[in-house]
């Protein structure tokens, strides 16, 4: 399997980990098998596309994280982006108040 496979399946992990998902709840919410799970992260299959994008919801990430470990959309550094991920429906009006804010006195 080639090296960048492998990438992706530690990418999955490593964000499911986060997450504090086991790879049996990550199976159940896109049903497939445990096994499958693990094959895709250790890099010895690849999963479908229909696949890829139910690993891609469940895990709030993006297809270029996964795939290339980097986001190209707006250029948002990753540990920005998935901090973001990990707040809750309370916290985004917060940080979104935040962001406006600090964007308001960088143009005065």
């Amino acid at each position: 399997m080639s090296r960048n496979f492998n990438a992706m399946g530690t990418r999955i992990k490593m964000r499911r980990k986060e997450l504090k998902m086991s790879q049996a709840e990550l199976a159940e919410k896109i049903n497939v098998s445990n096994n499958h799970i693990s094959s895709i992260e250790t890099g010895k299959q690849l999963p479908s596309l229909p696949t890829f994008v139910d690993i891609c919801e469940q895990l709030q990430t993006t297809p270029d994280f996964l795939l290339l470990g980097s986001l190209h959309t707006r250029n948002i550094p990753q540990n920005i982006y998935e901090s973001l991920l990990l707040c809750n429906e309370r916290d985004l009006p917060i940080i979104k108040d935040l962001v406006e804010d600090f964007v308001a006195n960088k143009k005065r």
